[in-house]
């Protein structure tokens, strides 16, 4: 095994493990390993393969999937993938067994009590971590900034948000606004 497709698998096998609530809770950490740490991409190619993984049908961990391709080829691909899967769903079907042996018990309710709020929190970073990474220009973070608080605050699909952030930044760049 190559050293990058090692490290590839080393890497993401370990963050298997943090990714509690999804792929995505372990954006800003996979972003930092693979555009940081190891250099494997640029932080464009970065917000391009994370556009694509999400604009695409299917699982979050597509981005994963894509980053061992760009990295490694087919077999990074099928590395980074497995390495991503395979250790946190044995611990999820262990930890089904147990939360089925002990569901009676007040530490199984504490244990999703507390890891709810990780959960969400990690996604919420993730799209700190990616606003900051797409966002280069003033007019981005404002548009940003009102997607968000329309989400937050809105009863409307979120559909309507994201329309009119692709309306207002075709306008912006139709004017000359770069980013």
């Amino acid at each position: 095994m190559s050293g990058d497709l090692f490290e590839l698998v080393r890497s993401f096998a370990a963050l298997s493990l943090l990714a509690v609530g999804g792929a995505n809770a372990a954006v800003p950490e996979i972003r930092r390993i693979v555009v940081d740490q190891h250099h494997w991409m640029s932080e464009a190619a970065f917000s391009q393969l994370f556009a694509i993984s999400q604009a695409a049908p299917g699982p979050n961990v597509l981005l994963v999937s894509l980053i061992g391709w760009r990295a490694a080829g087919l077999a990074g691909l099928l590395a980074c993938t497995a390495a991503m899967n395979l250790p946190s769903s044995i611990v999820a079907f262990a930890a089904g067994r147990a939360w089925t042996r002990w569901a009676d018990s007040p530490w199984i309710e504490r244990a999703r009590r507390a890891l709810a709020p990780i959960a969400v929190g990690l996604i919420a970073a993730s799209g700190v971590v990616m606003a900051r990474t797409a966002d280069h220009h003033s007019a981005a973070w404002i548009i940003t900034g009102l997607v968000a608080a329309f989400v937050v605050f809105s009863r409307r699909n979120l559909l309507w948000a994201l329309g009119a952030a692709a309306v207002i930044g075709i306008v912006l760049a139709r004017v000359g606004v770069k980013r």
